[in-house]
């Protein structure tokens, strides 16, 4: 198992932890940004954070895995392997989030949910509504990181993480940083708003 301090220590290491003036995926801003990307592109990291969140998951029955595209893809791959479960994605096509590539899900299925980073958690839920929609069940969120721990009730079923990092966000009317005018805002993540 990996602990907190070293997980913040592979994203401090792999340059992973920006700081500036970020526009979210979700729409927010924030001084700080992690970019996953650069800390599951080594397979080490990804294969002992895949066990780190699988040793949160306990005895909870899983069918499949299902991440949000396009960040929980490598940390969702990952957990699937070390499950040998199969794997599937949901992406946004035309801004809605949906089941594509020809990817189905068995009536009944239950179905674990893995993500990079968790802040509103939107991404998270709009893939769960996929997974209903297609006739499974989102049983479990597991996401390496969660940048607001002490957000409740933003699911309807249990979510874990590996590190709890509690980021300040703002709306874009109300962005400090936005009022300062020192810094442009760049928008490193992967959804279009």
């Amino acid at each position: 198992m990996v602990t907190e301090q070293e997980i913040l220590a592979m994203y401090e290491d792999a340059g992973a932890l920006l700081n500036g003036h970020f526009i979210l995926s979700s729409g927010r801003h924030s001084s700080r940004y992690l970019q996953s990307a650069l800390v599951l592109m080594h397979p080490g990291n990804a294969e002992a954070l895949a066990r780190t969140l699988l040793e949160k998951l306990g005895n909870v029955r899983v069918d499949m895995v299902v991440s949000p595209a396009i960040g929980g893809l490598v940390i969702g791959q990952e957990v699937a392997r070390q499950l040998n479960k199969p794997f599937i994605f949901t992406e946004r096509k035309q801004g809605d989030m949906q089941l594509r590539r020809g990817f189905s899900i068995p009536q009944g299925a239950r179905l674990l949910v893995v993500e990079d980073v968790i802040t509103t958690g939107g991404s998270v839920r709009e893939c769960m509504e996929v997974v209903r929609r297609h006739g499974g069940e989102p049983v479990r969120i597991l996401a390496v990181v969660d940048r607001a721990p002490s957000v409740e009730g933003r699911f309807d079923v249990p979510h874990q993480t590996a590190l709890a990092l509690e980021v300040e966000t703002f709306a874009p009317d109300a962005c400090p940083l936005c009022r300062a005018g020192t810094l442009p805002a760049v928008k490193p993540g992967s959804r279009s708003n």
